[in-house]
């Protein structure tokens, strides 16, 4: 339904794909040639999910990250021998956020299945589990952590900051998942205030964040273990999609020059960012 969604990695000469196939959930190429230079993974689940390569540095090496809806993988970019393995079964193929690292934790979490905590071993390619959401559920009353459909979460001195299954942004204390506070002021309105997949973009600049709603809201906020506190908030871009009976944008923008570039289906606008404009 979703289309084919992950992203490659372009790494050195290497174009990281997932490719799907018996031993070939990853793949990669020589980025100028085409030339494959190994494969690795097979996943009995027919879909590869849609969370693109990554890669880390923990334990002393450069390790790939694979998410496929079976488990998480960690590969050598290289050759891509498996390091280690974690199994994480994730409904209806919902792998889209990025794994995110913060020193020896990587964070993982989905729509249906909620959020999955790893520590990674500080000697060696390795990891364990050192804790998991406990809920299966969509539900806002009973999601526990954290269960993002589409943004990726961000790890700050020692809490989460993400957006769970029907817009409410959480705040989770990193080393337990336990919930710290949450919030729908960043992506509900009065009229319809919670909303199944409502989301928005989280991007960290200095002591604030900045987040780019579904509605096209950019809104410049402090996230803290003391809650949400909204600076500035600006309407920017139309939602032109439909999805679960409303209008969004989905599409995750990008800053540079003092600016943020953000699309729709019509069109691409460039906001400045620059004090006094």
């Amino acid at each position: 339904m979703w289309g084919f969604a992950a992203s490659p990695l372009l790494d050195g000469d290497k174009l990281i794909c997932l490719v799907g196939g018996k031993g070939s959930v990853a793949v990669a190429f020589h980025k100028d040639t085409g030339k494959e230079l190994w494969r690795a993974l097979s996943i009995d689940n027919a879909e590869l999910g849609y969370c693109p390569p990554t890669i880390i540095e923990a334990g002393g090496k450069r390790q790939l990250i694979i998410w496929h809806p079976e488990s998480v993988n960690a590969l050598d970019p290289e050759t891509g021998k498996l390091h280690w393995t974690q199994a994480f079964d994730v409904k209806a193929n919902l792998t889209v956020p990025t794994p995110r690292q913060a020193g020896d934790l990587l964070l993982l979490t989905s729509f249906y299945n909620g959020s999955m905590m790893l520590k990674l071993d500080a000697d060696k390619p390795a990891a364990h589990v050192l804790w998991k959401g406990k809920s299966n559920s969509e539900q806002p009353r009973a999601t526990d952590g954290l269960h993002s459909i589409i943004p990726t979460p961000v790890i700050k001195d020692g809490y989460i900051y993400g957006v769970c299954s029907y817009g409410q942004l959480r705040c989770l204390k990193a080393d337990t998942g336990v919930r710290v506070w949450e919030t729908l002021k960043a992506t509900g309105n009065q009229t319809r205030p919670v909303e199944r997949w409502a989301n928005a973009f989280l991007v960290p600049q200095a002591d604030r964040f900045f987040l780019f709603n579904e509605k096209g809201d950019l809104i410049v906020a402090r996230l803290t273990p003391k809650g949400y506190d909204e600076i500035s908030r600006a309407h920017v871009l139309e939602p032109t999609n439909e999805m679960a009976g409303r209008p969004v944008v989905w599409s995750h923008p990008a800053f540079a020059n003092k600016s943020m570039y953000a699309r729709n289906d019509k069109e691409i606008i460039c906001v400045s960012l620059a004090a006094g404009q």
